[in-house]
């Protein structure tokens, strides 16, 4: 049931393909029957095909597709993840040729921040700090090593990143750890200076299947090519349209670059979309249509026309919220949509607090997509810790973070001067408390309580070698007395048992992703790739997330708030004049709508307690006007509109009375 394009690019394997896939044109299925078709007519192995995704949601659905797909060994063979979980597991097999030792760590977000802020100083302030972690970030994204970056670098700004990079670079050397950026940067870096290397990857993946192309920044897109190799043997599925990360690295011309890189690149456009409504794409390519493209696309579907869009004209962001609110109510009780059918999005998150008020006083169960993740909660940071110490001995992140955690009267000055030895020695910190020496220079009760710690790990590091993962971390919450320790912490019994419960589905994750053959520390850095978007626990409530945050989704109704010029677009982007991506952050909010679009301004906004006004986004302007239904441009719509509405919020009432 595949249609005469999406054919195309599935049975086209001559050569290196580039499928420029629209908003809700199938690039998924397109992907899971490449791999099948690639596997039942014998091209290549299943075991040497590689499907790369920038979420672990994305990687699952896939391998759900193929498993439904192809049956038995094949599917189980095929290789889906991350470009950073690849870049983890070749760092892996290949820890030697990157300067690593087997057990290194994979540095969280947190963790790096914490770095780079001690190598800033400790009196640097979170703006400047937010921008020094970005330009390290973006130096390594372009695959620049240190000294590059040195050589790069020009304004004053750039040179301190470059030198912060250097020094960043040199405690990750003596923690044995990478961060997230090196997942990629390191194993383009070996692929390029050995040729020995490269041909073994080669042959280990001898085909690529590449999603959202556009969203690769450079490198990433030289560890695509360097593992495709001349032959490009390569499927890429991309959408310039739907590039909105460049705040990332992410630059859409990569798909540009293919068809210089590869001459012979063969391009098949699917443009049929399979999710919205005629009138939500004619508006979509109305909006798209005014940046420049390489390969134009023209978004069409089966699907009727569907209602006319909504503009709400709202007095400020308060009454924006109500609106909104009673919008969703209306839905619930007349057109039977679930609340889960709806999503209201944004372009900041500080745009959610006043929606937040009206669905509470509207008792409006929603979800905040990216609040708090469960791998950013304590209690799982804490265990996950420990796994990365036992693991990796020069891991001093996880040392500090654990090293007082159940309390064990370590402070801050017995771990400086523990810092200081360890420095003077070139040893890792738990290293360092090892040594008797080093012991017998600090005071008698702390020295006490790190040896207490030492042995403790020692403990631990033993069981490891015997223990499955999910066994390991029960081992630590015994010796430990971590439960005793969340008790202690955590009065409310509300409060303890949702840590507790957090402690038990870390265990379940764990005996989920192990097999009995895989070492913790290796599941550790495995969960350490996970992200926001790859849980979504919300069950029946609207869905409330930023534009960036609802790519990949879609909801039978979308509500899109804040559409005025210095919020969408962002005050930032007009004053540089950068409205290309900001354009495509509209239009992927748009196509997330499958029957129902509402687009709602201000006229009054509100900063440092003064208020101004505001002006429509000028992107309205730029939607075609037939597709539009304004507030006022019917007066009587509006009237019955507000009636309808007005009715569904009494029969709530009516019922909560009831």
């Amino acid at each position: 049931m595949l249609n005469p394009q999406q054919r195309a690019a599935v049975e086209y394997t001559d050569g290196p393909l580039l499928v420029m896939a629209g908003a809700g044109s199938g690039k998924t299925r397109v992907i899971s029957e490449k791999f099948a078709h690639l596997v039942e007519r014998g091209l290549v192995p299943p075991g040497k095909v590689a499907a790369i995704t920038f979420t672990n949601k994305a990687a699952r659905e896939m391998r759900e597709r193929v498993a439904n797909r192809v049956k038995g060994e094949a599917a189980d063979a095929l290789s889906v993840c991350t470009f950073h979980a690849l870049g983890l597991k070749f760092l892996q097999i290949e820890h030697a040729r990157a300067g690593l030792r087997r057990g290194f760590s994979v540095l969280d977000a947190d963790d790096s921040a914490g770095l780079v802020k001690e190598l800033a100083g400790a009196s640097v302030k979170s703006d400047k700090l937010f921008r020094l972690r970005s330009l390290l970030s973006r130096l390594k994204s372009d695959g620049l090593s240190p000294e590059e970056a040195l050589d790069a670098a020009r304004a004053p700004r750039e040179l301190e990143a470059a030198q912060i990079y250097a020094a960043y670079q040199k405690r990750l050397a003596a923690f044995n750890a990478v961060d997230f950026d090196d997942l990629i940067r390191l194993p383009v870096a070996v692929l390029q200076r050995d040729q020995e290397a490269r041909a073994a990857w080669r042959e280990r993946i001898r085909y690529l299947l590449v999603d959202e192309c556009q969203d690769t920044n450079a490198a990433q897109y030289a560890f695509l090519k360097l593992l495709a190799g001349e032959r490009g043997a390569f499927t890429c599925v991309g959408d310039d349209d739907q590039s909105i990360y460049a705040w990332r690295g992410a630059d859409p011309g990569n798909l540009d670059k293919l068809s210089a890189d590869y001459p012979n690149l063969r391009v098949v456009k699917l443009e049929q979309n399979y999710r919205c409504a005629q009138r939500v794409l004619r508006a979509a390519n109305a909006l798209i249509a005014q940046n420049p493209h390489a390969y134009p696309k023209k978004l069409w579907s089966a699907h009727g026309d569907g209602e006319r869009i909504r503009v709400l004209e709202c007095r400020d962001a308060e009454h924006e919220a109500e609106r909104v609110a009673s919008q969703l109510m209306y839905l619930r009780d007349q057109h039977k949509l679930a609340w889960s059918d709806c999503a209201v999005l944004y372009r900041g998150n500080h745009q959610a607090r006043p929606l937040e008020k009206a669905f509470q006083l509207n008792r409006i169960p929603y979800h905040l997509t990216g609040a708090l993740g469960f791998l950013d909660r304590g209690e799982v940071k804490d265990l996950l810790a420990y796994l990365r110490l036992v693991a990796n001995p020069d891991d001093d992140a996880a040392f500090l973070r654990v090293v007082n955690v159940p309390r064990r009267e370590i402070g801050a000055t017995t771990l400086e001067k523990l810092g200081e030895l360890a420095q003077s020695k070139h040893l890792s910190l738990l290293r360092a408390a090892h040594s008797p020496t080093v012991l017998q220079q600090l005071a008698a009760r702390p020295a006490a309580a790190l040896a207490g710690f030492i042995d403790l790990i020692d403990a631990l590091t033993h069981h490891a070698k015997h223990a499955k993962p999910a066994d390991l971390v029960e081992e630590t919450l015994k010796r430990t007395r971590y439960t005793e320790h969340i008790a202690h912490a955590a009065r409310d019994p509300a409060l303890q048992e949702r840590k507790l419960g957090n402690v038990r589905e870390l265990m379940d994750w764990f005996r989920a992703m192990d097999g009995g053959r895989v070492r913790a520390g290796d599941l550790a850095a495995q969960l350490a790739l996970l992200n926001h978007a790859d849980r979504d626990d919300g069950g029946d409530a609207v869905r409330m997330m930023t534009l960036h945050a609802a790519k990949g989704l879609e909801f039978r109704s979308v509500h899109i708030v804040g559409c005025e010029d210095g919020t969408l677009p962002h005050e930032g982007a007009i004053d540089e004049g950068r409205m290309d991506e900001e354009r495509r952050l509209l239009y992927v909010g748009i196509t997330r709508a499958k029957e129902r679009l509402h687009l709602s301004y201000s006229v009054q906004g509100r900063r440092f307690g003064q208020t101004f006004r505001q002006k429509p986004s000028r992107f309205l302007d730029e939607l075609p006007a037939a597709e539009l239904r304004r507030d006022g441009a019917d007066p009587e719509a509006d009237a019955q509109a507000r009636r309808d509405v007005a009715a569904a919020q009494l029969a709530k009432i009516a019922a909560m009375l009831g």
